[in-house]
């Protein structure tokens, strides 16, 4: 179980000091989570530590591919204007 960095990351660094195992490293285009090291912060945290700092949504995802931080959760925009806005398409 190890959570993953996406394309929507930026590289800003928040995650990679706050990790307790160290499982976050610089890449091209995005950083990526070492899978051997990376615990979910389980046992350390109640949340895992990357995600909650992480300042950008759609950005870290768990093993099913679920954002820890799904689109809106950060910026408080309802999904129906982020559809209308065109940000996120409307499921099938």
């Amino acid at each position: 179980m190890a959570l993953q960095i996406v394309e929507p990351c930026v590289n800003c660094w928040a995650c990679v000091e706050v990790c307790p195992n160290q499982a976050i490293y610089a890449d091209s285009p995005h950083f990526l989570v070492d899978e051997v090291k990376c615990t979910e912060c389980l046992g350390d945290h109640a949340d895992p530590q990357c995600a909650a700092i992480c300042p950008i949504e759609m950005a870290i995802v768990n093993e099913l591919g679920e954002a820890l931080n799904p689109w809106g959760s950060l910026t408080g925009i309802p999904m129906g204007k982020l559809i209308q806005l065109g940000i996120v398409q409307k499921a099938a």
